[in-house]
């Protein structure tokens, strides 16, 4: 997914004859705290909800940005590339621009969440697993071998590195919800699991043959 395809059409941009007042109203009915100043089609600047609170509400934005920052993604770039600038400055929208900062819309924190949610499964079914491991240790095809091995199969995977201890954080998520057999598997293998959610067939029998019991003893 590409920048430019991730636009949204309920961001409008501020004009340098503007307010501060009027940007600050336009950003409060648009629910963001930035808003991109545009002149003659190009980007001039970022406009950030907290530098406005801090000027004359008659003053004009031409006259308090006009040396600002110009902060924007490339149209062609890879969506990435505004998650990274969004995170990074913590921003609520990110402009898009192509050639000389020509401005041809905005992307906001929200569709961006959306996307990263799609993107990775978050909202889709099946059980979820993270193992930890050295990044040298990563192999895709060992870890969908031992998950196949139980009937399964992966339906999503993402990597991540911890900050602190450097080791590689491999998040799976497989297509179906019993995962007793593949936890069993992988950590049968050495392989250390950090977390894991889904139906547990094992740990369900044992806790229902246990409730079987207390009933029988209580009659």
């Amino acid at each position: 997914m590409l920048n430019q395809q991730l636009i949204s059409p309920l961001i409008t941009a501020l004009q340098p004859g503007q307010t501060v007042e009027q940007a600050l109203l336009q950003m409060e009915d648009q629910e963001v705290a930035h808003l991109p100043l545009v002149k003659n089609g190009k980007l001039e600047a970022l406009i950030a909800e907290a530098d406005l609170l801090d000027a004359n509400s008659n003053d004009t934005l031409e006259s308090l940005f006009q040396y600002a920052p110009i902060i924007a993604v490339a149209a062609e770039q890879h969506f990435l590339t505004a998650v990274a600038s969004l995170v990074g400055r913590q921003l609520t929208v990110v402009p898009v621009v192509t050639g000389q900062y020509e401005y041809i819309g905005s992307i906001t924190a929200q569709q961006l969440l959306q996307y990263l949610a799609q993107m990775i499964g978050a909202n889709s079914g099946g059980a979820l697993l993270v193992v930890e491991m050295e990044p040298h240790q990563f192999s895709i095809s060992e870890l969908s071998k031992l998950i196949e091995t139980n009937d399964a199969h992966i339906t999503q995977l993402n990597t991540a590195v911890h900050p602190e201890t450097g080791m590689l954080l491999v998040t799976i998520r497989i297509n179906k919800n019993e995962v007793s057999d593949i936890v069993a598997t992988l950590q049968r293998y050495d392989y250390h699991l950090v977390f894991y959610s889904g139906e547990e067939h094992y740990e369900n029998e044992l806790r229902q043959n246990y409730q079987h019991l207390m009933n029988f003893l209580t009659m």
